[in-house]
């Protein structure tokens, strides 16, 4: 143990002569030790370690946590509802009865031989029905050469289809006024015979066509409709007194272009 008291002091001096033996212009670079040197020390070292020396502390080294970046949130794609489509059932269209003329045939402004000329049908000629009258037995069609309708007998065309799916059609009568109405028109009943008078209207002999009488009479109880073309400037109905409703009509002048407003008719 005593020669240990000596080594510690003899090892300082070595370590401050090593010191001053440092290179000028190089202040406080210490210069690796040489072997010698690293076994001096590891033998100090050794023997000093029996000692109770007691061993320093190391620093902690304290870690700043890092800031962790938080996923990007990707909100979740939606689903598109589906609405279902409501099924649309198509309607059926509807198909008017058509006609062919059998013969050269005069289409009418009105359903009867009474109404003036409207058009000419030759046999062929084709047509849509587009109404009718109550019974059936004239057609008011739209002819497939013209522009404008009329009304044909359905004894001079063959009829495709069934002609009581159109509807009862309003009888729509060409104005002219250049002659105007009767006048003076009056009537008498003698039993169940009406008679209809009227004053003549002037008009040149290329445009007379006479009058035009659309009347409902009550024949065999039941009301009867019918129109008379006449030249004359009176006609007489059969009209009997055994139906409900009333009886009646009207009157118009006719020239080659048309019909003159109506003037009721005094039904007695």
């Amino acid at each position: 143990m005593k020669y240990y008291r000596y080594l510690f002091p003899l090892l300082c001096a070595c370590f401050i002569l090593a010191g001053c033996n440092l290179p000028s212009g190089q202040p406080g670079t210490s210069l690796p030790p040489s072997s010698a040197q690293l076994t001096s020390s590891q033998g100090m070292a050794a023997t000093l370690g029996g000692a109770s020396a007691t061993p320093t502390d190391r620093p902690t080294r304290t870690v700043t946590p890092s800031r962790t970046a938080l996923p990007t949130m990707i909100p979740p794609s939606l689903t598109p509802t589906i609405t279902p489509t409501a099924t649309i059932t198509p309607t059926p269209t509807f198909a008017f009865p058509r006609v062919t003329a059998i013969m050269q045939a005069n289409c009418r402004y009105g359903p009867g031989t009474a109404y003036l000329y409207a058009h000419g049908m030759y046999t062929g000629d084709g047509g849509t029905v587009w109404g009718r009258n109550s019974s059936g037995t004239w057609l008011w069609i739209q002819p497939d050469n013209i522009a404008y309708q009329c009304w044909i007998s359905t004894a001079v065309v063959d009829v495709q289809g069934d002609v009581f799916t159109v509807r009862v059609a309003e009888v729509r009568l060409p104005t002219c006024d250049m002659y105007g109405p009767p006048e003076n028109v009056a009537a008498s009943r003698d039993g169940d015979e009406v008679t209809v008078t009227w004053s003549r209207v002037p008009m040149t002999e290329d445009d007379d066509r006479g009058y035009l009488l659309e009347v409902t009479v009550c024949q065999q109880g039941a009301l009867v409709w019918m129109a008379v073309h006449t030249d004359e400037t009176f006609y007489t109905f059969t009209d009997e007194d055994s139906c409900d409703s009333d009886s009646g009509g009207w009157l118009y002048t006719v020239d080659k272009h048309g019909y003159s407003d109506p003037v009721e008719i005094p039904w007695p």
